[in-house]
């Protein structure tokens, strides 16, 4: 009898973790001796709705990948029987046997502040190795990116209290509940109640208790007097299951060293005052008041507008899942190939879904203030103006690149958000930052287009 399978990432299978179009292009690249170099480039068309920027992330994720990738035995088996492979010859299964990426990729460092149409990575490898990994490219950038994007947003409405990732059982299953956590981190957030996320990348554990606690007691004092008994220098009392006044008035008893009460339900602006003031009265002004409760940034924003006396926000389904653009809808296009030892630009300019040829750079210039004034998207090795933002990450399959911390990572984020001034970062209204194309790139992909043009339009 089998047993239940977990679906948890496989190390040994990372190969077929893709859409199957991309074996079978894979194949047919391979049956047709088509083994030269191409570039992809990972960029967003778009920005979602309410976003003036992105923050981007994923790529460490993205790098083990690409450093680990194989095919094993099973799944080569698996794919063998597939009936579009029957007519395939044995040597590309052979050749899934030995795969390793041996390619080069540039990217923006993780945390940096991104934008619409830029390229977050680069890849240049043989086209079979380039097109195997697009589905994991796509899902692992895309989501982090999102995710760390909406944990900035949540964190700039909070005006520096502290915001902690809740959203593990909101989450869209586990493996994403572990990546969101790290994601919201680098967006800002101070904590994750996720202990496999803590554990695995060193980010502060942070939890209260549920409302079960309180119900597995016979009164709500009990309950609260015996959480404090068994953790005296770390309480922090949910206060609503019952009543939210009366709960805090119970709480304020239990001792002095009560960390702080957290607000679940209800008018959490006016709620927040009176239970201030109990506290306050009590002699217990350092406790904290944490809130939680489907926040988001437009609550949170709406609560310290109002002047909610609250200390910090716990977060989850809004932001683990980014609920209001729960999809970032990154694109991954073929820019160039080798073809006959001759690279040949290549792009499409179907409608709404123009890409521009060719490897690109992208350029950020600052001013006197370090602050971020333009981007200025160009061909690689263009005479632009502007620091380049794309970094080797990979050499010849290898990684090439020092990978930070997580909390460097959220450094970079926090630090760049800060150089971004304020009309194009506010949560509402937000001016459109400023992505250029240069004059070489689009002279470049005036030429490509007609000649495209020519010879596929009648």
């Amino acid at each position: 009898m089998n047993g239940p399978k977990s679906l948890f990432l496989p190390e040994d299978s990372l190969g077929i973790l893709t859409d199957l179009y991309q074996l079978t292009m894979a194949a047919g690249y391979f049956e047709q001796k088509m083994q030269g170099v191409a570039t992809f480039e990972l960029f967003v068309r778009h920005l979602p709705k309410n976003r003036s920027y992105l923050v981007a992330a994923g790529l460490e994720q993205a790098l083990h990948y690409l450093t680990h990738i194989k095919f094993s035995a099973g799944t080569i088996g698996f794919l063998r029987q597939l009936p579009v492979f029957h007519q395939v010859s044995d040597d590309f299964f052979e050749y899934l046997r030995n795969f390793t990426f041996h390619g080069a990729v540039y990217a923006m460092p993780e945390g940096t502040i991104a934008f619409a149409e830029e390229p977050l990575v680069r890849v240049t490898a043989p086209i079979i190795e380039t097109q195997i990994i697009e589905t994991y490219l796509l899902a692992t950038i895309n989501f982090q990116t999102s995710i760390a994007t909406k944990a900035s947003r949540v964190v700039t409405a909070a005006q520096g209290r502290e915001v902690i990732d809740f959203g593990t059982r909101r989450a869209h299953g586990m493996q994403a509940g572990v990546l969101a956590a790290r994601a919201s981190f680098i967006g800002g957030c101070k904590g994750t109640s996720n202990v496999f996320a803590a554990c695995e990348l060193g980010i502060p554990a942070v939890g209260t208790l549920a409302h079960s606690w309180i119900l597995a007691f016979e009164n709500e004092q009990d309950a609260f007097g015996k959480f404090y008994e068994t953790f005296p220098d770390h309480t922090i009392l949910l206060i609503d299951t019952y009543d939210t006044v009366a709960g805090a008035r119970h709480a304020a008893t239990i001792g002095r060293k009560l960390k702080g009460v957290r607000l679940d339900s209800g008018n959490l602006s006016e709620l927040s005052r009176q239970v201030r003031r109990i506290l306050d009265a009590e002699g217990l002004s350092d406790a904290r008041i944490i809130a939680s409760g489907d926040l988001n940034e437009d609550r949170i924003d709406d609560l310290l507008q109002q002047g909610a006396p609250i200390d910090s926000f716990g977060v989850g389904t809004e932001m683990v899942t980014s609920k209001d653009a729960p999809a970032l809808g990154g694109v991954y296009k073929l820019v160039e190939q080798e073809q006959n030892g001759e690279i040949i630009p290549k792009m499409k300019f179907s409608e709404d879904k123009l890409t521009y040829p060719c490897k690109k750079q992208v350029y950020r210039i600052h001013d006197e203030n370090d602050c971020f004034v333009k981007d200025i998207i160009g061909l690689e090795g263009e005479d632009v103006e502007g620091i380049p933002l794309l970094l080797p990450v990979i050499t010849e399959g290898k990684i090439s690149c020092h990978l930070p911390s997580i909390h460097e990572i959220q450094r970079t984020a926090s630090d760049g958000l800060a150089r971004l001034p304020e009309p194009y970062r506010r949560l509402k209204d937000a001016q459109p930052y400023p992505v250029m194309k240069s004059s070489g790139l689009e002279a470049k992909r005036s030429a490509v287009e007609e000649r495209l043009r020519d010879r596929n339009i009648p």
